[in-house]
């Protein structure tokens, strides 16, 4: 039986930064993945496939809008095209994750299922025994399939599914409105499709600033149409590809029929194969594995880090907490993770950005804090390339530290990164201010934000008393 100081299972985001960081270091390191292919549920089925599908969409959209240039546009999306755009992009980026690439690092590498035997021992495949003093659970998280009357019998899409659809629905119905079920429904809406959603809630984006959620759900309700408060009862079949989903709402049955279902109904963790009870790792009752900060277990020397955790299902999540357990599994420390500064992004039209605490987060915490912001028809950029819907929203204490900040608008995902780089230095938002911008930039929009906290301290405040005294008395 071989012997690892580290075996890593699950050959994604996660599980790959750790394998390469730990044999980097010297560590002798096993890494176990499933499915065949290194590279994760986000390069095969999530983030990769997704936001081409959603590129794709965008760019179908902009040609729908010819008009207003004098160009007259018809016909319908080959989907088959769409495809391959998607398949492409995969291609691509699965160069980077190549087996060879880890093999050269001196990472052992084995194909197939993996499953405890006691806590130090993996059985691969049924056939292969290896033995780490350290073991790195990281095998992601998968669709969760909700028990719905008669789903079994007809066909439907989840994000594993979904690329491969080669016609366009006339109508696509979503179960869920989670950030999965919100991108693809609106990348339908711009190829053409009529997109429904049926969320059991009351409002979708519950996790982001009320104010921003606001903005973003009338932007979608333009391309969108929104059920709230549907409590999904059965699933049955029509004529041809159809399919009719019954639903209650306020306590009367209604119906809606669609070419095409998609189901968002959450995740579950890649825990269902893995024996974990021989280990005798523990589990919460959805079957996510507990971890302390450490990202350890009940088990010290047995860690699981990104979606199997429970705690954020980020793909740079996993990545980030890859990397502390890198130093805590390798060098023995004691490193805890912290996620005040992790970001993260709705890949909607436009986007939704999102790093710290909310306006209602900082008021339940009995935070005494400030709030600057700014809508982006007064960002001259924004209003120069006609995508002026949006906002930009930064939260402080009351000595300028940022605690939050929350923006939608168009490419908010990448000019935010500003306000993720001052949190991480502990910069505070003045120094966003103090930063030279290139006119017109999309980024102005946060210096525009910051620019109203030296307006209030420099201009609201003792000191425009105390420089027109000054003025008169020596210039």
């Amino acid at each position: 039986m071989d012997q690892y100081d580290l075996i890593v299972i699950g050959g994604g985001a996660g599980g790959l930064t750790v394998a390469s960081g730990a044999a980097s270091l010297g560590a002798k390191v096993a890494l176990v993945e499933k499915s065949g292919v290194l590279g994760g549920d986000c390069l095969h089925f999530g983030c990769v496939p997704s936001k081409a599908f959603i590129q794709a969409a965008r760019e179908v959209a902009t040609i729908r809008k010819g008009d207003a240039f004098g160009f007259e546009t018809k016909g319908t999306v080959d989907m088959k095209k769409v495809k391959e755009k998607v398949k492409g992009a995969i291609a691509h980026i699965q160069q980077h994750d190549d087996p060879e690439r880890f093999l050269e690092l001196g990472v052992d590498i084995y194909f197939g299922g993996a499953e405890f035997l006691d806590p130090h021992t993996i059985l691969v495949e049924k056939e292969d025994r290896i033995s780490g003093k350290r073991i790195v659970v990281a095998t992601g998280s998968s669709p969760r399939v909700p028990d719905i009357q008669g789903l079994s019998e007809v066909e439907y899409h989840t994000n594993e599914t979904i690329f491969d659809v080669e016609e366009l629905p006339n109508r696509v119905v979503f179960v869920g409105g989670g950030p999965i079920g919100l991108e693809l429904a609106q990348a339908f809406s711009h190829l053409g499709a009529e997109a429904v959603v049926l969320e059991q809630h009351d409002e979708v984006l519950v996790k982001e600033d009320k104010e921003i959620r606001e903005v973003a759900a009338d932007i979608l309700e333009k391309d969108i149409q929104f059920v709230y408060g549907a409590e999904i009862k059965r699933v049955s079949k029509r004529d041809g590809r159809q399919k009719t989903i019954h639903y209650m709402k306020d306590g009367v049955e209604h119906s809606v029929n669609g070419d095409l279902l998609f189901l968002a109904t959450g995740r579950k963790p890649g825990t269902e194969s893995l024996n974990l009870s021989a280990a005798g790792v523990e589990m919460d009752d959805r079957g996510f594995i507990k971890v302390n900060d450490e990202l350890r277990t009940n088990h010290p020397h047995i860690f699981a880090i990104g979606d199997v955790n429970g705690r954020y299902p980020f793909t740079h999540g996993a990545g980030m907490e890859g990397k502390l357990v890198v130093q805590n599994a390798v060098f023995g420390l004691k490193r805890k993770v912290s996620y005040k500064k992790l970001p993260w992004t709705t890949y909607t039209t436009p986007e939704i950005f999102h790093i710290g605490l909310t306006e209602e987060e900082a008021m339940e915490k009995g935070i005494q804090y400030k709030v600057f912001k700014k809508t982006l028809d007064e960002v001259d950029r924004f209003v120069a390339d006609h995508r002026t819907e949006g906002l930009v929203k930064i939260i402080t204490d009351s000595s300028g530290k940022i605690l939050g900040a929350h923006a939608v608008g168009s490419g908010a995902g990448d000019w935010m990164q500003p306000v993720v780089f001052a949190m991480e230095k502990g910069s505070k938002i003045g120094a966003l201010s103090n930063m030279v911008y290139p006119y017109p930039n999309h980024a102005a929009a946060v210096q525009q934000v910051a620019d109203l906290y030296w307006r209030e301290k420099l201009f609201d405040g003792v000191l425009p008393v105390i420089s027109k005294k000054y003025v008169e008395l020596f210039r």
